[in-house]
C-alpha cells in the first residue's frame, strides 16, 4: 500500500469519511485532495458548507503535519484556521491544494486553496499547526 492509499485509509471512521474526503497527491510540501458538493457537505440553501470547506482544509493540512513529524513522539494539533469564501459551489467536487509555507520546530503554516470543477476559486484558507510531544 503507498502512502496515498495509506493517508486514504487513515479516514476510516472519522469525519472526513463522512464528508467524502479524498486525497489525491501527497508531495514533500504539499498535498492535494477533492471533495463532493452533496448532501453531506451542503448547508440548508442547498450550497457548499464553508465549515465542509474549513474542514476540508484542516484535514489536509493537518495530515500534510502528521507525515513531517516523528509520529512516534510528537503529536499534530490545529490551533487556528481561517476560511476566506470567495463563491460557493452546488454540485459536482470542490478540489483543494494545500502548500507549507512555514516549517518551524513546533509550528507549520498551510496555505490551502480550494476551486470547484469550472477551476474557480472557491476559497483560500490558511491553517496553523502546533507540533506537540505525543501524550
Amino acid at each position: 500500500m503507498d502512502l496515498l492509499e495509506k493517508a486514504n485509509q487513515f479516514n476510516k471512521n472519522t469525519l472526513m469519511e463522512t464528508l467524502g474526503i479524498e486525497y489525491t497527491a501527497i508531495g514533500d510540501d504539499f498535498i492535494r485532495a477533492k471533495m463532493p458538493v452533496d448532501h453531506r457537505t451542503h448547508q440548508p440553501m442547498g450550497l457548499l458548507h464553508g465549515g465542509a470547506t474549513a474542514a476540508l482544509a484542516e484535514s489536509m493540512g493537518s495530515l500534510g503535519s502528521y507525515l513531517m513529524i516523528d509520529q512516534d513522539n510528537q503529536a499534530v494539533v490545529g490551533i487556528e484556521i481561517n476560511a476566506n469564501h470567495l463563491r460557493s459551489a452546488r454540485k459536482g467536487y470542490v478540489f483543494a491544494e494545500g502548500k507549507l509555507i512555514h516549517k518551524g520546530k513546533t509550528l507549520h503554516v498551510w496555505d490551502i486553496k480550494v476551486w470547484d470543477e469550472r477551476e474557480k476559486q472557491i476559497a483560500i484558507c490558511r491553517l496553523t499547526n502546533m507540533i506537540i510531544p505525543r501524550p
